[in-house]
């Protein structure tokens, strides 16, 4: 199946990939080294400056004056809390979630220190207050740190979800009957393969069940959406083509554990189910400078019966749980064009 053109238009190189264990959970509280919270915390810290500010000015005029004044203490002292956070992300780590917080507290405070001797140093302050923008980096960081831990743990719920949507799907009983009576019956003809086909379905359970880690790497969703289309490549026999075109340099961007395994059991679901002839699948990953590009792609029989409808549960699962993991920088796009339904996820490297 040639690729769609439906959102971006390269060819893939078609390449092997080596399955990766899945890596240790993410102990980081909060994470200042993403573009998504380097944006929102200038505009935070500028909007709480500009308020603040408007209580001793006159006119729009010495607003305006005092904004500028302040700013080019604000905004310096800002990007060093970002920088010192993100610098010290690995060591932050090593602390308990308690002590991180903390720590991104005094940061704030050096920060605001460190923003008002700027002022001071360049002559536009007559007396310093060192301890007022000490108490303000400290308070302002903490409203950051805050929101920031706030948003990791928004990642729970929908991690929690997804595993229990996931597991529903392997238990689901014409997903396991179906797997298991194919089984039966490779027994004696096809020993080997019947094999296979157990270890496969036992890899789907073990995956869904203990897989805890905050974020896997590609090649992981890759070995385990190769697993699920093993199995029901057994099942739908011919009625089923599977195109791969993986690029080993994008093996290691990391994703939501269980992602892509819905995106493929929605292509079966959606597109070989309820077509007599069955449908074609293509998986492609690709890097792109510091850019990860995934597609996941599948033929629709326009004479196709229909199968019974979603409700886009799983898009808009994949589509949050990539937004919480990778902010700004994921990106997640779906569309219907000349018969072939596609995904298209990007992540960072």
């Amino acid at each position: 199946m040639k690729d769609s053109q439906i959102l971006s238009v390269f060819q893939e190189t078609s390449l092997q990939t080596a399955p990766k264990l899945p890596s240790a959970p993410d102990r980081l509280v909060f994470d200042a080294c993403r573009v998504g919270v380097v944006l929102r915390a200038v505009l935070f810290v500028e909007t709480a400056v500009a308020v603040v500010v408007m209580f001793g000015a006159a006119d729009a005029l010495q607003w305006l004056t005092r904004l500028s004044l302040v700013t080019g203490a604000a905004l310096p002292a800002t990007l060093v809390w970002l920088l010192l956070a993100c610098s010290l992300k690995k060591l932050l780590a090593r602390l308990r979630p308690a002590l991180q917080q903390l720590a991104g507290v005094l940061l704030g405070a050096l920060a605001g220190l460190y923003g008002c001797g700027l002022l001071w140093f360049m002559g536009l302050l007559e007396s310093a207050p060192w301890w007022a923008s000490a108490c303000s980096g400290a308070l302002l960081s903490a409203v950051l740190v805050a929101v920031l831990v706030l948003r990791a743990k928004g990642k729970t719920p929908a991690a929690t979800t997804a595993r229990l949507a996931e597991l529903q799907a392997r238990i689901r009983p014409h997903f396991l009957f179906n797997t298991l009576n194919s089984a039966i019956a490779l027994v004696r003809a096809e020993p080997r393969q019947a094999e296979r086909l157990l270890e496969d379905l036992s890899d789907l359970f073990r995956y869904a069940l203990t897989v805890q880690a905050q974020s896997v790497t590609l090649a992981d969703e890759i070995a385990l959406a190769q697993r699920y289309l093993a199995i029901e490549q057994v099942r739908f026999a011919e009625r089923i083509q599977v195109e791969w075109a993986l690029d080993a340099q994008a093996d290691g961007a990391r994703l939501p554990p269980l992602l892509l395994q819905p995106l493929v059991e929605n292509a079966v679901k959606h597109g070989v189910e309820p077509s007599p002839g069955g449908a074609r699948i293509r998986v492609s990953t690709q890097r792109r400078g510091d850019v990860v590009v995934i597609k996941v792609s599948n033929t629709v029989a326009a004479t196709a019966a229909p199968s019974s409808p979603g409700h886009g549960l799983a898009l808009d699962n994949v589509r949050e749980r990539l937004s919480l993991l990778h902010d700004v920088q994921g990106r997640f796009q779906c569309g219907l064009k000349d018969g072939v339904f596609q995904v298209r996820i990007e992540v960072p490297v």
